[in-house]
């Protein structure tokens, strides 16, 4: 019986087999189909590995408590997370936190905002007075998931008195896994961000 090294995955394995084989000649032919295979498959590990997604959240004292667990929860799913503020109880204006999550969007300092207040409609207001912003308050996952494939969206907007948590997380997840399906969508949205630049 055949003794194998401990070989760390099944290529390396059937190469330990391969060079026990008489024929001297086909042994090294074999250790180099095995070896391009390996490089072959190593390469497409590499160039399959993505980014990770980066969120920015934001958010007056009203959603304070939201915005944090959201933090949170995107944090331990690996996806790069920079919090904006506010950070303690005291009353804030949500403006400001909506532009700046919108600020950060548009300049490309991440790929999607997160904007939290009371209700979820003032702070998506500021942030869509920012070019470039497409800001939607969501309640649910079904217009979470149809603001990404309508509108390409890029900030989702959730109000802490409005949405309980686990629903905020659901329709988190779905608005950052959704793809804008572009087409006749395309156009739409296109007219949506000119309206901004004709009045500059």
């Amino acid at each position: 019986m055949i003794e194998l090294a401990e070989a760390t995955n099944p290529l390396d394995e059937l190469q330990a087999v391969i060079l026990t084989w008489p024929v001297r000649g086909l042994q090294c032919y074999m250790c180099a189909e095995f070896t391009r295979v390996r490089e072959v498959n190593d390469a497409s590990v590499q160039d399959s590995s993505e980014p990770p997604i980066r969120v920015v959240l934001g958010s007056d004292h009203g959603g304070l408590s939201l915005k944090n667990e959201l933090a949170q929860y995107l944090t331990s799913q690996a996806i790069v997370v920079t919090d904006l503020g506010t950070h303690t109880a005291d009353s804030v204006d949500y403006p400001e936190f909506g532009a700046a999550v919108g600020r950060a969007v548009a300049a490309g300092d991440a790929d999607f905002g997160v904007a939290v207040c009371g209700s979820g409609l003032g702070i998506c207001i500021a942030a869509n007075k920012i070019d470039g912003v497409r800001a939607v308050t969501i309640h649910d996952v079904t217009s979470a998931r149809l603001s990404r494939e309508h509108n390409d969206a890029n900030v989702i907007c959730l109000g802490e008195r409005l949405i309980g948590r686990e629903v905020a997380k659901e329709a988190l997840d779905v608005f950052l896994a959704t793809e804008f399906e572009g087409g006749r969508h395309a156009k739409r949205v296109h007219s949506l961000d000119a309206l901004i630049t004709q009045q500059m």
